[in-house]
């Protein structure tokens, strides 16, 4: 029997479903996540390594609009169906997009929501890690079936060390969030709720759980810190 692909109830979504919140959204992840424009750069590049330039790319976990603007600024030829539970985050996103929405379909939802496709390439960033790895394995093969044979994936989350020093990097996630800016009640209010909800796995058993999907040739491109990206192929 297949696990749901929809995460658990948690305040994260709660709190993505606020519209201040929302708003307030693309501020947050440059200060939490080192190298998160470059993130999304690599991601493009990695995409259009094996998709073609009228490319049809799913972003699952869409809302904000961050990764949709970088992707649709850099290929102008590609459409995207966006896909996020959060409907203040996709109308963020529709904000963020302005013009550039004329090659987006914003979903409101989860993978189960999405078009069948078949997708030429498809993405998600910052996302995986609200899932437990049955949901998270569910998640993955799902986006594969909506993949064309040979289609690259991209996915970026937090993945780190699970073993005696993961106190270690939770305080260098902190630490970073500060250096970058961050309120330091807010940091340690971050570090509290990603140690106590998110579903962290160590970034060997993230790449079995993109084998365990379906998902061939699978490498890691991105490490920062807490934060690992994969690219693999359909």
């Amino acid at each position: 029997m297949m696990h749901s692909a929809r995460p658990e109830p948690m305040d994260f979504l709660a709190a993505f479903s606020d519209p201040e919140a929302a708003a307030r959204y693309p501020d947050g992840p440059r200060r939490f996540v080192p190298g998160f424009d470059a993130l999304h750069r690599m991601a493009g590049i990695l995409l259009a390594e094996h998709a073609p330039p009228d490319a049809r790319v799913l972003v699952l976990g869409a809302g904000g609009g961050l990764e949709l603007r970088a992707l649709a600024e850099a290929h102008p030829g590609w459409t995207f169906v966006g896909v996020d539970p959060a409907r203040e985050m996709l109308r963020q996103a529709e904000r963020l997009l302005g013009p550039l929405m004329d090659r987006v379909t914003l979903v409101e939802g989860y993978i189960d929501d999405a078009p069948s496709g078949p997708f030429d390439a498809a993405t998600c960033l910052l996302t995986l890690h609200f899932l437990d790895p049955a949901a998270r394995e569910d998640t993955v093969r799902a986006i594969h079936r909506r993949l064309k044979p040979d289609a690259p994936f991209v996915a970026a989350h937090a993945s780190f060390p699970q073993d005696v020093s993961r106190s270690r990097w939770l305080a260098r996630y902190e630490a970073f969030a500060v250096a970058s800016g961050a309120d330091r009640d807010q940091a340690a209010r971050a570090r509290v709720a990603v140690e106590a909800h998110l579903h962290t796995l160590a970034p060997e058993a993230d790449a079995v759980v993109l084998r365990a999907g379906g998902f061939r040739a699978v490498e890691l491109f991105f490490a920062a810190f807490t934060w690992r990206g994969w690219i693999g192929r359909a």
